[in-house]
């Protein structure tokens, strides 16, 4: 199987005490999911890692402020890289968009980090800040070759920036396709533009992930779906969801995500097709809930609860993981 081990977001997604990780363990367990968190100091990992499910480790979000071009930043990493070393399967930190004309410090600090990462534990630097790709490829092709040193592809990050890049060149006098929402009354007359160029942002990350294939190096990313036209958080939604608009646009009231499950098939294919055996890592990373799931086999977890409507809303999360993971597999 291609994406074997599959991770997907470990953490509780409401408020309540740890019998929500608890749940998370077992509905992890039984998906056959390995785990990625996020921590903000070691000793918020530390207590994650307490409750993630057996088998493969987890790989780590660190905190989206770190920048690892500013020396205490590092130092921060350095602290997570030399406690956890061997425990985890990587980091995770996001880059910065003057990243790509540093890239001889970036180099260094590379260097400087693998050494401090054990042998079994890496660092990759996560497209989130929209630079160009091929910017983004530059900056990779000087990591990659660094041991213990990846980078890693966020499908919604890249699709979302690349879809309003390309709309913003076929209809210049819209401008960003962001300013767009589903009640705009200049939205059916758009739609075909703004599906154009959702579609393209869905064929650059294929084209990205084929580029920095060739590079031979580690690659992980973040799956989830998405669409610019969402407001608020446009992606990091799952891979069924498609996006309600007041108008028939072929055939249906609602627009393609970036994806949907055929381009989620078309990112399996191309990961097979262009990445070395063992180099590449994938994640869940969906934040999008389905309501609320009554807890079932899992309610003796949830008895000393008097109300268990988070509970349930938890488990309605865990479930969209449940399906995502299921269909990933379904083409992996």
């Amino acid at each position: 199987m291609v994406l074997q081990p599959l991770r997907a977001l470990f953490q509780k997604r409401v408020d309540g005490d740890d019998a929500l990780l608890r749940l998370a363990r077992l509905r992890f367990e039984q998906a056959g999911l390995a785990a990625e968190v996020y921590a903000n100091s070691p000793d918020d990992l530390e207590a994650v890692l307490a409750f993630v499910p057996p088998g493969p480790p987890p790989t780590v979000h660190l905190s989206r402020r770190i920048d690892l071009l500013r020396a205490a930043d590092r130092d921060v990493v350095g602290t997570f890289a030399r406690r956890f070393a061997d425990r985890v399967a990587g980091f995770v930190v996001h880059d910065r968009a003057d990243m790509p004309d540093r890239l001889d410090e970036m180099e260094a600090v590379g260097r400087e980090l693998s050494a401090a990462l054990g042998t079994s534990t890496r660092l990759f630097v996560e497209y989130a800040v929209g630079c160009e790709p091929a910017e983004f490829v530059r900056l990779a092709g000087r990591l990659v070759p660094i041991e213990r040193i990846g980078v890693c592809v966020d499908t919604g990050h890249v699709g979302i920036r690349q879809a309003r890049r390309s709309f913003a060149r076929r209809r210049p006098e819209v401008g960003d396709i962001a300013t767009l929402d589903p009640a705009d009354p200049r939205l059916p007359e758009l739609a075909d533009d703004v599906q154009a160029a959702v579609a393209d942002g869905g064929r650059d990350v294929l084209e990205l992930m084929t580029a920095l294939g060739a590079l031979g190096g580690p690659v992980h990313h973040h799956l989830h779906d998405g669409h610019p036209l969402v407001r608020g958080l446009s992606d990091h939604r799952g891979f069924l969801t498609r996006l309600p608009v007041p108008f028939p646009h072929g055939g249906r009231s609602s627009l393609d995500p970036l994806f949907g499950p055929a381009g989620l098939a078309a990112i399996v294919s191309t990961a097979a097709r262009v990445y070395p055996a063992g180099l590449a890592s994938f994640s869940l990373e969906i934040h999008e809930s389905g309501g609320r799931l009554p807890l079932d086999d899992a309610a003796a977890l949830f008895s000393h609860w008097r109300d268990t409507t988070n509970a349930e809303r938890m488990n309605a999360w865990l479930d969209v993981l449940a399906q995502n993971a299921a269909l990933v597999r379904a083409y992996g």
